[in-house]
């Protein structure tokens, strides 16, 4: 007698889940239809400045003088803190518009400001309110015959145009797989387990974690295959930045499985609270919606309340969104994104483990 094939069986659940995925409305809907629309939209948006400056001050500037409260209380301004590496890491992309260095000197201060050719003229018009802030603050010291402020043009920063699309489609590629991990996975063991089709395979010989394989397998294949069409029609259609092509390309579709996979856990989650389909919307919409909302899927999460801006940072979409903005537009490999992968691993034992108690057969 053949040996049955544990195997065999769970590709043969596989295939008949994939099939199931492309005929379902909401599935092709959410890993498809609605990323897409974004998409267009956001794409024929030109990536025109906004009427606030991005600045930041670099690390050794002096911050006790009169031109940093000019520049800090200036409403027109938006300033940024980080670290020297990642204030020029954003100017190069066109996230910033000037960084500024004080420095105190003998006879007073001297202020430089860096640009880049990304965002020439918010670059300009930034140099221009310097040059009227120094002026201003000179004439008030002038009846000390001591002009304190100086300011030194720094050569331009060269850097690639960090386009609408670049910062857009990321985002919508990781609600895809989150839409598609949490609302596929939910509804598709709720109705397995309602149907008592779950029952008819334990009269088989298959064992239940290959039919969970089976039935993830299919889930991963759909998105990757829905991953591949957005990020094809990004490229080509857009110019969506993928810096080392193919290469760049490989990375995401690796990125994007292991985020469907720590997805599909938040949808064995839902599939074991809920008691029936009616039940499954309004819990996976707690999951999904304030990740689509806070993770960075349509604007950057410094526009939110400095408050918020830490909640909306642990969050799992916004891991991946970042390591994907990272791989594609920085050329990051997987060692420049361990913090990342790192904490969507966190993300994965947490969640699993819930599932693993929530999760029922029957």
């Amino acid at each position: 007698m053949k040996k049955y094939s544990q195997l065999r069986a769970m590709l043969a659940i596989a295939k008949a889940s994939f099939r199931s995925s492309t005929r379902s409305p909401s599935a092709v809907v959410f890993t498809l239809l609605f990323p897409l629309i974004f998409i267009l939209v956001f794409g024929f948006i030109s990536n025109s400045g906004g009427v606030r400056l991005h600045v930041a001050i670099d690390d050794n500037s002096d911050t006790t003088n009169a031109i940093f409260q000019e520049i800090r209380f200036n409403q027109a301004i938006q300033l940024y803190a980080d670290s020297d590496s990642e204030i020029i890491r954003s100017l190069r992309k066109g996230d910033l518009d000037a960084i500024v260095h004080i420095e105190k000197m003998d006879s007073g201060f001297e202020v430089n400001v860096v640009t880049s050719d990304i965002s020439v003229q918010n670059g300009i018009l930034f140099k221009g309110m310097v040059k009227q802030i120094i002026s201003e603050l000179n004439l008030r010291a002038m009846p000390d015959f001591n002009l304190p402020f100086n300011m030194i043009e720094q050569p331009v920063i060269h850097g690639r145009e960090y386009k609408t699309i670049d910062f857009i489609l990321p985002g919508q590629l990781g609600f895809s797989l989150l839409s598609t991990g949490v609302f596929g996975t939910a509804f598709v063991f709720l109705n397995l387990r309602q149907t008592l089709v779950i029952k008819r395979f334990f009269a088989t010989p298959i064992k239940r974690p290959y039919i969970v394989l089976g039935e993830a397998l299919s889930r991963i294949v759909f998105g990757l295959i829905g991953a591949a069409f957005i990020l094809a029609l990004g490229h080509f259609a857009f110019g969506f930045t993928m810096i080392h092509g193919i290469i760049t390309f490989l990375t995401m579709m690796l990125l994007c499985a292991i985020g469907l996979i720590i997805f599909m856990g938040f949808g064995f989650v839902v599939s074991g609270l809920a008691k029936n389909e009616s039940a499954v919307p309004p819990l996976a919409n707690l999951i999904t919606l304030p990740q689509f909302l806070l993770s960075g899927t349509f604007f950057s999460i410094t526009n939110f309340p400095d408050w918020l801006q830490p909640f909306c940072r642990v969050l799992p979409l916004t891991f991946l969104n970042d390591a994907m903005r990272k791989v594609s537009f920085e050329g990051a490999g997987f060692i420049d994104i361990w913090k990342d992968l790192g904490a969507l691993g966190i993300w994965g034992v947490i969640v699993y483990a819930l599932a693993t108690k929530l999760f029922r057969w029957e």
